[in-house]
């Protein structure tokens, strides 16, 4: 510090909708070419030497004299931890920040101070006052680094900051990283709750960046769109304006619908009354006579449950030959299941289940108890487990498809409005197996599962995962929206493949004759072709279509074409010119 040893490198920070160059942040470095050179090595020997508020000042003056030096009139993100801001409050250091920030020809509204937390904030009030302080001087604050362990909602929400930057684990590889991008779509609705900008840090792929953009994040900054240099930037890298200004969509990967705990608290529970563990055989009678639609009853210590008595199985014994003589004022627990099903109202569907799936098939007889934390509130049949059971199973393969773990109807439709908002040109394909009923029925589902998979992997390998959207409608029906070039050679490729791979799922005497004998749909017997792969396509021009249902409609109709005419690809409508028409190369995915 004494010899002026240390200087900045400054990054650029983009706007990722227009291309522009937003700010640039100023990153201090030591000696070039020596062990001091990395700003941690600094940090860190500056808090052994008990320097480190001194050494975070000299960094901030230091970054606004080289930036007066440089006469770039952009704002300047400069960093400094909560700690020292509070510290240079207390000393009334602030006043002389702002004093050196005009000195050095740095407008106070163009500077940008960057809050880092290397610790928790030690008084939150004093930060709250420093804070406001610049606030009056016209500067402008950011929070650093959010999400990397150290950074708080409390710090963001008393700070308030214009800007707050993702820290660079959520948005490295967001095209294959279905968890962060969720973070990402979650930190945005914060950042609106707030106020607040959001800048995404570490943005060093092509993919990165078209997903960050297309979620909708602001600003950008990442060796990418520009590395730290002594000179500053004045336009974003080449590859990534590319990026910035092609219309086309990313394709964002898909969260798995996942169970859903609370199912139960959506159904009508039961409300049966209980009985205590010392009624009588006679008393439990007297509740089924007076209860008529009761399946069961439970047996309760106190609140908690301990049995199950089916209604049908005790009233067999309660009519027998001097039942009410011999046992009719013994405990009616001698006659309950002491193992009954208990199900909590959080339970989630898959948990559900596993009732289904048991070998004790009392409990679809029984039905099943109700408890809200450990105590009793009802009973469960087993026609409402498997209802609640199989619309949850329907609800999730909306989400994804429980066969190919495709994306379902859901995510195919929020892609095409993606598509439809960009203004990008696309091409929508429906593809659907011919034959595929007789084929079902001649080898059995689990042979038919095969093939779908083999529809859907021969779809998902040919497709371009980056710029391709693959999902599965349900049954054999497949949605493609493609963003390649080379589509139509894509759709040739898959049809070739599937139809050549198809006929090992085939025996011997139906490859060699070339189909089989099977029913048609009116129960006549016919010959019916080996199963190939129809596929109708549709250009999608912008501004043509409004909405995902007329896009899907639309390429349901080029499907019912290729079907028509066995062509096996069908493109509907005029084949226009133009960059999606353009003959390409096929390069298959790795």
């Amino acid at each position: 510090m004494e010899k002026q040893a240390l200087h900045c490198v400054f990054q650029p920070i983009a706007d990722l909708r227009s291309g522009s160059i937003f700010g640039h942040e100023a990153l201090i470095r030591g000696p070039a070419g020596t062990e001091w050179e990395r700003p941690d090595v600094l940090l860190a020997l500056a808090q052994q030497e008990d320097l480190l508020f001194e050494f975070e000042l000299f960094c901030v003056h230091t970054a606004l004299v080289q930036w007066g030096q440089a006469g770039e009139p952009g704002r300047l993100f400069v960093n400094i931890s909560a700690d020292a801001l509070v510290e240079a409050m207390r000393l009334q250091e602030a006043e002389s920040l702002i004093e050196a920030a005009r000195r050095c020809g740095v407008s106070p509204r163009m500077l940008v101070m960057e809050i880092t937390e290397h610790e928790r904030v030690g008084d939150m009030e004093q930060l709250h006052a420093a804070v406001q302080h610049l606030h009056a001087a016209g500067i402008t604050l950011a929070l650093d680094d959010f999400g990397d362990g150290r950074s708080s909602l409390r710090l963001w929400s008393e700070v308030k900051p214009a800007y707050v930057k993702i820290d660079k684990y959520f948005t490295r590889a967001l095209d294959q990283r279905t968890e962060c991008l969720q973070v990402v779509n979650a930190l945005k609705g914060i950042s609106e709750v707030f106020g607040s900008v959001l800048i995404a840090e570490g943005i060093e792929t092509t993919d990165d960046l078209r997903v960050l953009r297309d979620l909708g994040i602001a600003y950008g900054q990442g060796y990418l769109l520009g590395r730290p240099a002594r000179e500053v930037a004045q336009a974003v890298v080449d590859a990534a304006l590319t990026v910035m200004h092609d219309r086309r969509v990313s394709v964002l990967p898909q969260l798995q619908q996942t169970a859903r705990p609370g199912v139960l608290r959506h159904l009508p529970v039961i409300q049966a009354p209980a009985v205590a563990m010392g009624c009588t055989n006679n008393e439990l009678a007297e509740v089924f006579k007076a209860r008529p639609e009761l399946h069961a009853l439970a047996i309760v210590d106190g609140e908690r449950p301990v049995g199950l008595i089916n209604r049908q199985q005790f009233m067999n014994h309660y009519a027998t030959l001097y039942f009410r003589e011999v046992h009719g004022r013994k405990p009616c627990l001698a006659y309950a299941n002491h193992s009954p099903r208990v199900v909590e109202l959080d339970y989630d569907v898959d948990e559900l289940v596993g009732i289904l799936t048991s070998q004790d098939q009392r409990y679809l007889n029984d039905g099943f108890i109700v408890t809200d934390n450990g105590r009793y509130v009802g009973l469960g049949t087993g026609d409402q487990l498997v209802r609640s059971v199989t619309e949850a199973r329907i609800e999730a393969a909306r989400h994804a498809n429980p066969l190919t773990f495709l994306p379902g109807n859901i995510p195919i439709s929020m892609h095409i409005d993606r598509l439809l908002t960009s203004g990008s040109e696309f091409v929508a394909c429906y593809a659907d197996l011919n034959h595929f009923k007789p084929f079902n029925d001649q080898y059995g589902y689990w042979r038919g599962d095969e093939m779908i998979r083999l529809v859907a992997r021969l779809c998902v390998s040919h497709c371009d995962a980056r710029r391709d959207f693959v999902g599965h409608v349900g049954g054999d029906d497949f949605m493609i929206l493609f963003q390649s070039n080379n589509w139509q050679q894509r759709c040739e490729a898959i049809i070739e493949e599937f139809a050549r791979e198809a006929l090992a799922l085939f025996d011997d005497t139906a490859r060699q004759a070339g189909g089989i004998e099977a029913e048609d749909r009116h129960g006549v017997k016919r010959f019916f072709p080996c199963t190939t792969l129809s596929i109708g396509a549709v250009r999608v021009l912008r501004g043509q279509y409004e909405s995902a249902e007329q896009v899907a409609n639309e390429a349901a109709l080029a499907k019912h074409d290729a079907k028509q005419s066995h062509s096996g690809l069908h493109v509907r409508g005029p084949q226009l010119p133009g960059p999606l028409m353009a003959p390409a190369p096929l390069q298959r995915a790795a």
